[in-house]
């Protein structure tokens, strides 16, 4: 910080803070991903709550493969290794299992976890260490883009100013200086407000579509269309961070030490693959596409426990309605499962 003139933009610093090697919260080998905090994790996943999410998004990922005619699933962001697990077993039972499954995870402190956990699946099983010429396959990404670094943006009443870090005392504050960026729908935003953009998120967006050369991309995260995000009720941003299953909203107290993120902006995200010739084939809430893939046959006859922690899948008050999917694809045509019902490209 003190090379860069002693101000940080928040992207910047947001990316040290989880992923600086050895002292970034996703660098270190602390337990992140736990159903409760007595495991000494900070939150949960819908892959580690429930194994019914895997299992039915594999009907989605099975059909993608069948209709592109394509045999290698890609995740990013693989956590633990819980949904990669999932899937295989479930995409096996389905008779559509993939000839490779490739995780692509920028925190190495978790690779040698999903190594251990799908040791059983062999070779089937690769890492990439950098981006591929070109994919043909399913793409898979749960809760990954929220991950992603933002940039701050607050309006004082006259203009929009970039929020960013410098160094105060023994710790960190927030400090703004003059920016041309301002967000999508600035005119309706009320003085005082503090946002975020997504540059980096809508980068990796635009990165994948690119070389998605023949299959699709499911992302499931939360989030909302952008007459939402940036509705004028929202006006002190989504910026939240995570630890031992507890929010707070300062990501400049215990750097390092907690999770940081922010709700998505799905409508940028759909424009930038749209941008780079890929169709959007669906988005939904999560409810409504784990519903469509079947989630509620595949609960029939299961015991309380397993029903109770996939309901916190379909709830409103729980994941249901604020997490999302969003796909997109290229070079083939076909109706998604997924999005039978409940497809909402309309809002976006």
């Amino acid at each position: 910080m003190r090379a860069a003139g002693g101000w940080w933009p928040f992207d910047r610093f947001m990316a040290a803070a989880l992923y600086e090697p050895g002292l970034g919260y996703y660098a270190r080998a602390s337990r992140q991903f736990g159903a409760l905090p007595d495991s000494g994790s900070d939150f949960v996943t819908a892959p580690e709550l429930s194994p019914f999410f895997g299992r039915a998004l594999a009907r989605q990922v099975a059909q993608a493969l069948a209709a592109c005619d394509v045999d290698e699933v890609w995740e990013f962001g693989a956590g633990t290794g819980a949904l990669a697990e999932t899937l295989l077993d479930a995409l096996d039972a389905l008779g559509a299992g993939p000839r490779r499954y490739t995780i692509v995870d920028v925190a190495g402190a978790l690779r040698a976890r999903q190594a251990a956990r799908l040791a059983r699946f062999g070779a089937r099983v690769a890492w990439a260490e950098a981006w591929p010429e070109a994919i043909d396959g399913a793409v898979v990404g749960n809760e990954v883009l929220d991950a992603m670094p933002v940039r701050l943006l607050h309006f004082d009443g006259e203009r929009w100013l970039e929020r960013g870090v410098v160094a105060a005392d023994a710790g960190f504050a927030f400090a703004d200086r003059a920016t041309d960026m301002k967000p999508p729908l600035a005119a309706t935003l009320p003085p005082g407000t503090t946002t975020e953009l997504h540059l980096q998120a809508e980068a990796f967006v635009r990165d994948l579509a690119r070389r998605l050369r023949r299959g699709a991309a499911f992302f499931a995260d939360y989030g909302f269309p952008e007459a939402e995000y940036y509705h004028p009720q929202r006006c002190g941003g989504t910026l939240m961070c995570h630890r031992a299953h507890r929010a707070d909203t300062d990501p400049l107290e215990d750097v390092g030490t907690k999770d940081i993120t922010a709700h998505l902006d799905f409508t940028r995200l759909a424009l930038a693959a749209q941008d780079e010739g890929c169709n959007v084939i669906g988005y939904a809430s999560q409810a409504h596409f784990l519903v469509d893939c079947g989630i509620l046959e595949l609960l029939e006859g299961q015991g309380v426990a397993a029903t109770a922690n996939a309901h916190k899948l379909l709830a409103e008050h729980e994941m249901g309605e604020l997490f999302k999917v969003l796909a997109f694809a290229r070079g083939c045509d076909f109706e998604p499962i997924g999005f039978a019902h409940g497809d909402r490209r309309h809002r976006l």
